[in-house]
């Protein structure tokens, strides 16, 4: 295995945690374990570098016995073997046959294939290993490990900024800040609130007062008449009021909503790759973060500043016309109202501790539907339905064991409070009628005092019932603060670094540099390696899969940083520099393209912005890319689907490659960018490349040898340093690695 953890190792989302040689190998076991009847390979073999195809060839040409095998394959050495081969061009087969018969094809001039093997005869040939040439290469020397070492433990650093800031994070008036543009909105919805909290306590007065009005046979009809009137007033106004309170707080809480997830969004923009690598971080958990706690957090301003405000008036109120009207049954009702208050409280704490239980419990679950969703053509080939869903509900059974107990405690919470509800009931009623039976309150009082205490105890059980939900919002704005106050590794917009005013001239150096990344904190990538590239000048990285060629470029766009040694641009510090702005100036086109759910012009025009359509259209004219652009029915406006999966592989490589040229970087990355093409359009966007690396500094990493041929120097990265440096002839006459690495990948040639 190349991880000392095996089978044990978290290969993280998408498999972002290994190479893409890593993950083609355990993509060939996953189908080689099922022993299938008929074997699927499209391009199995164009991640891995020349060994491991050697390996993975010979043990694909062993499985391939006894099972019919269908082979999609752009390099013709993995199909030379077929019993046969069959040659598709717009969509019908042209020729069909064997290797030596399509070959021999017209007296041995041959056809298509023959075509296609000379063009990639004609790429491979300079790769072969050479006469000897005189050395002028070096080896670097031996590894001596740094003065003071990193150790693992010094990767696990957790993150103190956020922890620090959570418990000032959850203020309501770091939201309401946030809030300050709607202040208006919020003046009227509180007016709203207040007004509505005012007239329950006199709705509640008047209901007391009216019940005396029967025991009185004087003046009853005309009193009777007021009171209607006064009920018929209240309702009016409780609707006016009502539409006020819920309308202004609901623009805010919106408003709100909108505000966190953009700036929510904004940050995590910010963040460096190391943040989104961590297995809490996947797309789905952060997806979940946007949808849900920023609504959540919403709760916190809308509803409950609503319901703060209203019972704060109403229970007021009341407290003091009971106070004015029965002092003595107002202060036995008053006294029992922090019990049922504090039993409330009690539960919306407890309902806290485990709503952030099960929101943890939860991202596991999303993060396999989400995963599952974006996969579902592997999971179809593989009928891995079932499996699928039984780990996701084996997933599922964390949350519902939280939210089966989440709602005992509820309930025992809201029975505790309903109960003292109750039992105040009985308690003003036992007491009213003892104190009217001494003489010392009239039957007008005890009804007065009793609606309107009893009216602010059940607003009080209202607001207690949306404790759950205010509960969820408290754990929910510490998440969100956690996020807008976590102070990234690597800004991007640090003000402190240096602007360019003109682009860079490209010369890169890394100084003995150590890296290991976080996930993975034993198993090193570099061991001190250095490089010299300079400007205006192409090298390429070459050596066995997970060796760290692709860590290169990244360290180079400074995704990471390394935890010893220097990378310098134009002779400065990297982390000197602007990141955004130094971006701008550096293209990078990967292994795996990425592309949006967008159309295909919106995909180049990533590049630059600011592209016109002509040069929209001449860079994918560059790419190779413009040809089958133009047969598609809608052209540049076809849709891509979600990661490009409307597109061939070859299709998405290319139009990376034309986003790439748009931009019209002052240094240009390339990670096996030829490698979905076949041998045509490779040949074809192998040349628009050399024309597009005239002047300009160019990282290539490649497994196919014959695509770096030109390169101005060629390193070989073996175990965490450059263990051979030199172009293509010195490398091949010094007869080390490179040596081995050409000679391997020739003896894996097709052609006769």
């Amino acid at each position: 295995m190349f991880l000392s953890l095996t089978l044990l190792f978290q290969v993280g989302q998408f498999g972002f945690q290994l190479s893409g040689g890593q993950k083609q190998r355990i993509a060939i076991a996953r189908a080689l374990i099922r022993n299938p009847k008929i074997l699927l390979l499209d391009e199995a073999t164009s991640a891995l570098d020349a060994e491991s195809e050697r390996v993975v060839q010979t043990a694909l040409d062993k499985a391939s016995v006894g099972r019919t095998t269908i082979i999609v394959a752009h390099r013709l050495s993995t199909v030379r073997n077929a019993d046969m081969i069959v040659v598709l061009q717009s969509g019908e087969i042209v020729e069909s046959g064997s290797h030596d018969e399509l070959v021999d094809l017209d007296n041995g001039k041959g056809g298509a294939y023959t075509k296609m093997l000379r063009l990639q005869q004609s790429v491979d040939k300079n790769s072969a290993v050479g006469p000897n040439v005189p050395n002028r290469t070096h080896r670097s020397p031996k590894y001596h490990p740094p003065q003071t070492p990193v150790s693992a433990d010094s990767y696990h650093q957790n993150d103190n900024n956020s922890k620090a800031s959570s418990s000032s994070s959850s203020s309501q008036w770091r939201l309401l800040k946030m809030n300050a543009p709607e202040w208006r909105r919020g003046f009227l919805g509180c007016l709203g609130a207040a007004t509505v909290g005012a007239i329950q306590p006199a709705h509640a007065y008047c209901l007391g007062s009216v019940l005396s009005v029967y025991f009185s046979e004087e003046n009853i009809k005309s009193e009777i008449i007021t009171y209607c009137f006064l009920f018929l007033s209240f309702a009016v106004l409780s609707f006016t009021f009502n539409i006020i309170q819920h309308y202004n707080f609901a623009i805010m809480g919106e408003k709100l909503v909108k505000r966190v997830r953009e700036k929510m969004v904004e940050k995590m923009f910010t963040f460096e790759i190391d943040w989104f690598d961590q297995e809490h971080n996947t797309s789905a958990a952060i997806c979940t973060r946007l949808a849900n706690e920023a609504q959540l957090v919403r709760s916190l301003i809308g509803d409950r500043m609503s319901l703060l405000i209203q019972i704060s008036f109403s229970a007021t109120i009341a407290f003091i016309v009971s106070l004015i009207v029965t002092w003595r049954l107002a202060i036995v009702i008053i006294s029992i109202q922090p019990l049922i208050i504090g039993s409330f409280y009690s539960r919306s704490v407890l309902m806290k501790t485990l709503s952030a239980k099960a929101r943890a419990e939860q991202r596991v679950g999303s993060q396999l539907a989400s995963e599952s969703i974006i996969n579902h053509r592997t999971i179809t080939a593989f009928s891995s339905q079932r499996r699928i869903l039984t780990l996701f509900a084996q997933t599922m059974e964390g949350p519902k064991k939280e939210i089966v107990k989440q709602s005992w405690f509820s309930g025992i919470g809201l029975c505790s409070s309903q109960f003292l509800t109750t039992a105040a009931m009985a308690l003003t009623y036992w007491y009213g009628g003892k104190l009217l039976n001494e003489g010392l309150i009239k039957p007008k009082h005890l009804f007065q005092a009793f609606f309107l205490l009893m009216s602010t105890g059940k607003n009080i059980a209202d607001a207690g019932s949306m404790s759950s939900d205010i509960a969820k919002g408290g754990s929910a704005i510490r998440s969100v603060f956690e996020i807008l106050d976590r102070k990234t590794e690597i800004d991007p917009v640090d003000p402190k670094g240096i602007k360019l005013r003109k682009p860079i001239n490209g010369k890169i150096e890394l100084d003995k540099i150590f890296f290991t990344y976080q996930t993975r904190p034993d198993q090193p990538i570099f061991r001190g390696l250095s490089l010299k590239i300079e400007a205006g000048k192409t090298i390429a990285l070459v050596g066995p899969s997970g060796s760290g060629k692709s860590t290169v470029l990244a360290l180079i766009e400074r995704f990471y940083d390394p935890q010893g040694g220097t990378l310098l641009i134009d002779g400065r510090d990297i982390r000197s520099y602007n990141l955004r702005k130094l971006r701008s100036y550096i293209a990078l086109v990967s292994q795996e393209p990425t592309l949006f759910a967008g159309t295909i012009r919106d995909n180049i025009a990533h590049g630059n912005d600011s592209a016109t359509e002509a040069e929209i259209r001449r860079a994918a004219i560059r790419a190779n890319a413009h040809q089958f652009i133009s047969s598609l029915k809608q052209g540049y406006d076809t849709y891509c689907g979600e990661r490009g999966v409307q597109l061939s592989g070859g299709q998405k490589q290319r139009i990376a490659l034309a986003r790439a040229i748009l931009k019209d970087p002052a240094i240009l990355l390339l990670d096996e960018a030829t490698s979905a093409l076949d041998s045509m359009s490779e040949n074809l966007v192998q040349e628009a490349l050399e024309k597009m690396m005239v002047e300009r500094t160019c990282v290539v990493v490649a497994h196919r040898l014959a695509t770096i041929q030109k390169a101005d120097t060629v390193a070989v990265i073996n175990k965490g340093k450059i263990a051979e440096e030199g172009s293509h002839r010195n490398l091949i006459a010094l007869h080390g690695i490179y040596y081995s690495l050409v000679k391997t990948q020739g003896g894996t040639s097709p052609y006769r």
